[in-house]
């Protein structure tokens, strides 16, 4: 165990499934909006355009993309989110899928993405990406940015940690 572990006087560690960890996807990419959509080949910001209640992701791409010839070769995505400057971090590896599906398109589209797919929400295009986690890692803070703030200016003041940090695995 590392030092700030052995000095915090809290539980500062929970690992996360199902339900719990659903619904703590959905709140740290509420947050973010958008990731780091990691290849084995790339790197690149992505909007999420949706986190269902199984926990999936769902992305809007172009199926000239780079990325889209690298998930058809090697599905295995990693995902990186940062909420704020000093919360709501989170990582999830998975695989991910291509898919044409028109309902799925309309469901995702929104007036925006006009800008990269400029014929519209039926722009031919236009793809859906899945991305179904299998595990990740989290951390967060317990009570919010403000209690964090003012538990490690009281931590500081008396020499005590009070970090209100809060981490672990995720699986849906």
């Amino acid at each position: 165990m590392d030092s700030i572990n052995r000095n915090q006087p809290e539980k500062n560690h929970e690992n996360l499934s199902g339900e719990k960890a659903i619904s703590h996807i959905k709140d740290i990419v509420g947050a973010a909006k958008s990731c780091f959509f990691v290849t084995a080949k790339g790197v690149r910001p992505m909007a999420v355009q949706k986190v269902d209640d199984g926990g999936n992701l769902w992305f809007l791409s172009a199926s000239d993309s780079h990325k889209d010839v690298e998930i058809a070769t090697n599905p295995s995505v990693r995902l990186y989110f940062q909420g704020s400057p000093h919360s709501h971090f989170l990582y999830m590896d998975g695989l991910a899928s291509l898919s044409r599906d028109p309902a799925k398109i309309k469901e995702l589209w929104s007036p925006e993405l006009k800008t990269w797919f400029t014929e519209g929400e039926n722009d031919p295009r236009i793809d859906v990406i899945k991305f179904s986690p299998t595990m990740g890692y989290y951390w967060d803070n317990k009570h919010g940015n403000l209690v964090a703030g003012v538990k490690i200016l009281v931590g500081a003041a008396i020499g005590v940690t009070l970090d209100d940090s809060i981490e672990g695995t995720i699986q849906p």
